[in-house]
């Protein structure tokens, strides 16, 4: 287990594929660690890649710092750990608010990102007085209290039946409560459609078409911001294609890194 002691917070982090080969930064969603990306990470290439991911604040192993949290502080800590693992530059693969982060890494290091993954995200992700409610039912009965509700957005209807929905229903509620908290913050505090808008890179926008998280209406939308970007949507896939549906997501991804950015 390696982590990085940025100044901020300690980000917990993990390497595989290939040392020398091109940065892919992936970033989990809310809830989430990054054992999100387990499935994808098994179907890449062994080399030209270096695929690199971390646990966000409050997530995970990394350190849970004292909220409030702003989508400024979660894009800065990713900066950190890219210096930290001396990147360059890197392609950014994020989904939910990961895919938040990566727009504004985007926007304010545009040098740094050769291109982004819009997985399930949006430029502004519902309404603040709906996050309030959020951390309001959280703060009096716990991440318990709304897991079954979250899972109904996050996984489509067979894939809640099996036995490996359990497991992400333990990591969602075994969660740090300030750490949900503070990323719900993060999001309800941020809209991201101006600066979004005028990026100029290769952008590959993913949606699942049962996402009652992130509608595919609102990933296309948000993929649309950017001139000349793709889109694609997932079939039977929920909030985490690439945990339902792994082998689209990395055809998909492949597709991008070869035909887009010519990596």
């Amino acid at each position: 287990m390696k982590i990085a002691r940025l100044p901020a917070a300690d980000i917990h982090w993990r390497e595989d594929g290939d040392p020398d080969g091109t940065p892919v930064v992936f970033a989990n969603s809310l809830g989430t660690d990054f054992r999100l990306w387990d499935k994808v990470i098994d179907l890449l290439p062994e080399t030209g890649f270096r695929l690199i991911r971390f646990d966000k604040r409050g997530h995970g192993l990394s350190s849970c710092p004292n909220g409030p949290y702003s989508m400024d502080d979660l894009a800065r800590d990713a900066e950190n750990l890219l210096d930290h693992l001396q990147i360059g530059t890197c392609i950014f693969v994020g989904l939910s608010i990961g895919g938040m982060i990566g727009q504004l890494l985007a926007h304010r290091q545009p040098d740094r990102i050769k291109g982004l993954v819009l997985s399930n995200t949006g430029s502004k992700m519902g309404e603040a007085a709906m996050w309030q409610d959020r951390i309001s039912q959280i703060r009096a009965g716990g991440i318990e209290s709304l897991a079954d509700a979250i899972l109904d957005r996050w996984f489509s209807a067979d894939f809640r039946q099996t036995a490996e929905c359990l497991a992400w229903r333990h990591m969602l509620v075994r969660t740090p409560v300030e750490g949900y908290i503070g990323c719900c913050q993060a999001i309800a505090g941020t809209d991201l459609t101006d600066s979004t808008s005028g990026l100029g890179l290769p952008v590959l926008g993913i949606g699942g078409s049962e996402d009652l998280a992130s509608p595919p209406a609102m990933v296309r939308a948000t993929a649309d911001l950017v001139t000349g970007s793709r889109y694609v949507e997932i079939s039977g896939a929920g909030h985490l294609p690439c945990v339902e549906k792994p082998d689209v997501f990395a055809g998909h991804l492949m597709t991008f890194l070869k035909e887009d950015l010519h990596v």
